[in-house]
């Protein structure tokens, strides 16, 4: 006779716990109350003869061999997800962060949809680390600073060009050499806290830029240089059409930055018909004049102050 098999719904019960560090999240994860996550871990607990939690006040921690379980279990349960889907696949979803969404990609997106009109498109708004499977995501828009998933496919689509930006009244009031930059707030997000120091550097700035106000958000700092607060350093596929409608003006141009924009692209869902119609579309609009060091960016007398 066989040796007795723990439950499936038991072991997903483990694996969301650890993945979470949470029977509360696993709960509310997997549909289920915290009590029949609570029953399932105990039950594969006397089956195996061995803690497999650490269960605190609030939180709960994977014990050796608890962790090892759950890891094993992530990779199988993945495996079944992407099997099943490329039998059936769900509808095809893109991933992007919301600046990019709002600013670059609805603007251009009716493209898409005029010659693709029968395949549907979804959206994740994420800008970080994805698990293809879990999320439902096929294609993924990101930075090369951000770690990509274990076996994904990256195309690398062009260099990020960034640089500063502000209103035309502001530039109009505070610019009449780049030394007024020194002058100048300074704007600048949370997540890129560096960009300032990336553009001097790049553009042979012989001095120190510091922002002095930060900004949680990308388009944060867009509507706040819009609105003339200051000078914000920013990536220029966020400002293009801000930038073509004069809502904003680049005194210095824009630099090629130290990454790239690349795609993720789900291994499972590499040949699937609508993945490379998507991966297509995307490769012709981000290889589109003004992308990348020409157009917009004008060419004056300050770019080459900027230098000095």
């Amino acid at each position: 006779m066989g040796a007795k098999r723990p439950s499936l719904n038991a072991l997903r019960a483990l694996e969301a716990t650890v993945r979470l560090s949470s029977m509360t999240a696993a709960a509310e994860e997997l549909s289920v109350t915290h009590g029949a996550i609570s029953r399932h871990i105990k039950s594969l607990e006397e089956m195996f003869g061995i803690p497999l939690l650490l269960r605190g006040a609030r939180s709960v921690q994977a014990t050796p061999e608890g962790g090892r379980l759950a890891t094993e279990l992530s990779r199988a349960f993945d495996l079944i997800a992407s099997s099943v889907e490329q039998l059936q696949p769900g509808p095809l979803t893109l991933s992007c962060s919301s600046t990019i969404m709002m600013s670059w990609l609805i603007p251009r997106i009716g493209a898409f949809h005029e010659l693709h009109p029968d395949i549907e498109l979804r959206f994740n708004m994420n800008y970080d680390r994805i698990d293809f499977v879990r999320d439902e995501i096929s294609v993924a828009i990101r930075i090369s600073m951000i770690e990509p998933p274990k076996e994904v496919i990256i195309k690398d689509m062009i260099d990020e060009w960034i640089g500063p930006v502000c209103s035309p009244e502001y530039a109009s009031k505070h610019f009449k050499t780049a030394r007024d930059l020194d002058r100048c707030a300074l704007l600048a997000t949370k997540t890129r806290p560096g960009g300032w120091a990336d553009w001097a550097r790049i553009s042979g700035q012989s001095r120190e830029l510091r922002p002095q106000r930060f900004y949680d958000h990308f388009y944060l700092l867009i509507q706040a240089a819009a609105c003339g607060l200051g000078v914000a350093m920013v990536p220029k596929i966020l400002v293009l059409d801000d930038l073509r409608s004069g809502k904003l003006v680049a005194p210095f141009g824009f630099v090629a930055g130290p990454f790239k924009i690349v795609l993720w692209i789900a291994p499972h869902l590499r040949a699937r018909s609508e993945t490379k119609a998507l991966v297509d579309w995307l490769t012709q609009e981000f290889r589109k004049p003004g992308m990348q060091g020409d157009e917009p960016a004008p060419a004056n007398a300050l770019q080459a102050a900027s230098r000095r």
